[in-house]
């Protein structure tokens, strides 16, 4: 069982998409560092460094440090994504940062925990391409992380996350029923029960959605695709003056 679980990553592990009554975000590593101290006898603390908007090489600059002097004993890294999104991508690059996540938690005792996202690419534009970086991505991931130590969850793979009605307004992100998915994928790897009460936020159950090419409106394009246009041609990000939600270990009320 682990006690100091320590997230890092992009708006996927920030928790976009799932945004609570009070404003602020939850996500699937938060759900995660509730499941562990659920199932925990012993006082579970959780942190979560990601900040949406980040590439993968920001991600390990700013953040792997301040997680290791931290001691976690679970490390999780997800990133990539925002990489994938940009005119080139060079994916042995991405699986090579990742690999140092990896290499540097694996030398400070921690067990490893990587993460694809979900496939969101039938309903983005540019899907198609989407699809392609995405495929060889977590076919490069397989092949790099699966060995002792680390615990691969390959939601690129899950046919249920395709599914648009887990996956929040902007296309691009999941929403809470997503998230909980997510998250439930990661406690089954880690072999960890998942909460019972979870199933009450299944999507499969919900009204089917609009085909994609339905949902891709003017709206959703002045709402969504050239605000991003117009961030990467001012060099700006998301995330940009943004400080990690919980940076420090912090006790996990299981309640």
């Amino acid at each position: 069982m682990y006690q100091r679980f320590i997230a890092m990553g992009d708006s996927f592990t920030e928790g976009v998409g799932d945004e609570l009554p009070d404003g602020r975000l939850r996500g699937w590593a938060d759900l995660v560092a509730l499941g562990l101290a659920a199932a925990s006898a012993a006082p579970v603390s959780y942190a979560n460094l990601a900040v949406r908007g980040r590439l993968l090489g920001p991600i390990v600059a700013e953040q792997l440090e301040p997680a290791l002097v931290q001691a976690p004993d679970l490390l999780s890294i997800c990133g990539g994504g925002n990489d994938m999104m940009r005119p080139r991508v060079e994916i042995s690059r991405v699986v090579g940062l990742m690999d140092e996540v990896v290499e540097a938690g694996l030398a400070h005792g921690a067990h490893m925990l990587v993460l694809s996202g979900g496939n969101p690419s039938k309903q983005l534009p540019l899907g198609a391409l989407m699809q392609r970086r995405g495929d060889q991505l977590a076919e490069a991931a397989r092949a790099a992380f699966t060995r002792p130590g680390v615990t691969l969850v390959d939601n690129w793979a899950d046919a249920r996350l395709t599914d648009t009605r887990y996956w929040s307004a902007d296309k691009l992100h999941l929403n809470a029923s997503g998230h909980t998915l997510i998250a439930s994928n990661v406690l089954t790897a880690l072999g960890i029960l998942v909460p019972a009460e979870w199933s009450a936020t299944d999507a499969s159950g919900a009204p089917a959605a609009p085909p994609a090419q339905r949902m891709r409106t003017a709206a959703y394009y002045r709402g969504y695709v050239l605000p991003w246009i117009g961030r990467r041609l001012t060099g700006k990000s998301s995330g940009d003056g943004r400080e990690p939600k919980i940076p420090l270990l912090t006790p996990v009320d299981p309640a």
